[in-house]
């Protein structure tokens, strides 16, 4: 799993997310790409027995760590697959004619390198081959496959290319499909928070007049809107689903009958009364997204409920705690945090040997003096203290403001704790004040308790945040990295014409494997005793036709 709390990868991330941003806002590469492959393309599978079914399958939030992935990549290569539901009941499910990839195929940033490690090397060992009828392979595109600026997503999915055993179709990155019984798959690309583009609207306009009243659409979208428009609507008014219904009402002009999202690295489920359903199912392997915390049981428009959770929100934040263990789980952020505290203290260099713990408050007033009277400490710390307010969950501006200045005083406090012992302690060990034996030990020292105290202090808070005031949900579990509680969503058209959901879960992945003998399917299969089979997240879900 990626450690997004390693010093080099926030560095990286960093600069990755600062590039595609600032190239994003200023050239579109959708516009290229609708250039290159001018036509309009709907791939048409509505052919099919008058008896048959047709099955589809949806996965999100994929390539980063190889248990969880692979664990996905297994579940959905396998030609039949017998899942139970709560009651024990078993259903019968296949391998989709159609694989969906619903955003964010790989992580941390999009390359040539990471996608074949992270993305096609799971799947491929997985499901290398297949038979005619081979199954087709779509994908939309998140905010991580456009760090590249969809260089590396567009050679991998928009050249009808083999994808492991599944054949790439689409010529962009957005596409429609026409399925059997008057359904509709289709994906869009909202770039970096972006819009739609207009020639990305031209095409779901041309494919909307193919459609006839009485058709019905599936919908994938890189990020759940509904969850965001709920959460941040308040606070932040980008935080929205303008897009969605502007595709609904302006141009396809039809009510979409099933949303499907990533980005939350979860299963949930919300259905209006009219059985419309919004789903985000974000759990194709990227690290677990918490269920608890922000109230979503009923969406801004108050039509649609919250049916199923995976993890519930208990299970979630019962694994919440595992925050107090940040220091073990993310050892090497502990440099950053060292770092910080030894320049913050070296920066203030004032003698307080002197003092001792009856004279606590005389000692603080004499360090914040001396950070006043250096125009270098005062820059370096406010500096400091900014970061670490600037790290505040940055939705909402009060809690910015309030938790911000608490999570930033309380590392400065640390620090002037920690450099204050150091000093004494060098002192008392021989080392005159300002020598260099004394400095280079108080360094030492300083950076060591720097180390664990920032990790305690960060976990703490992290903790809290998500716990006890609903925010930093993604920095509270990306720093935990679980790579399980993984899910995917299969669909089946029956003869009839109904849609029927099969959500599909797996509590804990596989963390150990041994290579299979031969034949046709995966090449490694699990050898973790521990590791649970898929099953269904909660009863089949059905749409009626």
């Amino acid at each position: 799993m990626v450690r997004w709390y390693d010093p080099l990868q926030l560095i990286r991330t960093g600069m990755e997310v600062a590039a595609s941003t600032l190239f994003g806002r200023h050239s579109d590469f959708r516009l290229l790409e609708a250039l290159a492959a001018p036509e309009i393309s709907v791939d048409d599978y509505s052919s099919v027995g008058a008896d048959e079914s047709m099955w589809i399958d949806y996965v999100a939030d994929v390539g980063d760590g190889w248990n969880s992935t692979y664990a996905i990549a297994c579940a959905l290569a396998q030609p039949n697959l017998t899942l139970a539901d709560e009651r024990g009941n078993r259903h019968e499910t296949k391998r989709g004619a159609i694989l969906v990839f619903g955003g964010d195929e790989v992580y941390p940033v999009a390359s040539r390198s990471e996608y074949k490690q992270r993305l096609v090397a799971p799947y491929e060992c997985a499901l290398r081959n297949t038979q005619p009828p081979n199954p087709s392979v779509y994908a939309v595109p998140g905010n991580h496959d456009w760090y590249d600026s969809l260089v590396a997503f567009t050679r991998l999915f928009c050249t009808r290319e083999w994808f492991a055993g599944w054949q790439a179709k689409q010529t962009r990155s957005y596409f429609a499909a026409k399925l059997p019984r008057r359904w509709w798959l289709l994906g869009t690309d909202v770039q970096l928070d972006s819009d739609l583009d207009d020639r990305q609207i031209e095409y779901f306009k041309l494919v909307a007049k193919a459609m006839a009243p009485e058709d019905r659409v599936i919908l994938c979208n890189a990020e759940p809107h509904w969850i965001y428009a709920q959460i941040y609507g308040e606070d932040d008014p980008d935080y929205n689903d303008n897009n969605l219904a502007f595709l609904e009402n302006k141009v396809l002009k039809r009510k979409v009958a099933v949303f499907l999202a990533g980005d939350l690295h979860h299963y949930r489920r919300h259905e209006a009364g009219d059985g419309t359903q919004k789903i985000t199912a974000g759990g194709g392997g990227a690290f677990l997204h918490p269920t608890h915390g922000p109230d979503v049981s009923t969406l801004a428009n108050g039509n649609f409920k919250l049916k199923q959770s995976f993890p519930d929100p208990g299970t979630s934040k019962s694994l919440s705690w595992r925050n107090l263990l940040f220091l073990f789980s993310n050892p090497l952020f502990g440099i950053v945090s060292g770092l910080l505290y030894m320049l913050t203290a070296w920066s203030v260099m004032v003698d307080l040997t002197g003092y001792g713990l009856g004279q606590f408050g005389q000692a603080l007033r004499v360090a914040f003096n001396a950070a006043l009277n250096s125009s270098v400490a005062a820059f370096w710390v406010v500096t400091v203290f900014l970061g670490f307010w600037l790290f505040t969950d940055t939705h909402s501006r009060a809690y910015r403001v309030v938790a911000g200045t608490v999570h930033g005083l309380t590392h400065l406090f640390a620090v002037f704790l920690i450099g204050w012992g150091a000093t004494r302690l060098a002192v008392v060990m021989g080392s005159p004040f300002h020598s260099t034996p004394q400095l280079l030990l108080s360094a030492v020292l300083i950076l060591i308790a720097g180390w664990i105290v920032g990790s305690v202090i960060m976990g703490i808070y992290l903790l809290i945040s998500i716990n006890v005031f609903g925010r930093h949900s993604n920095e509270a579990f990306s720093s935990l990295a679980i790579e399980d509680w993984k899910n995917f969503l299969r669909m089946k058209i029956d003869a009839q014409g109904n849609l029927t959901l099969y959500p599909v879960g797996i509590r804990r992945v596989p963390r150990k494997w041994e290579a299979r003998d031969g034949g046709v399917g995966p090449e490694i299969v699990s050898a973790d005793p521990k590791a649970t089979g898929p099953e269904l997240i909660e009863s089949p879900v059905l749409i009626r036709k």
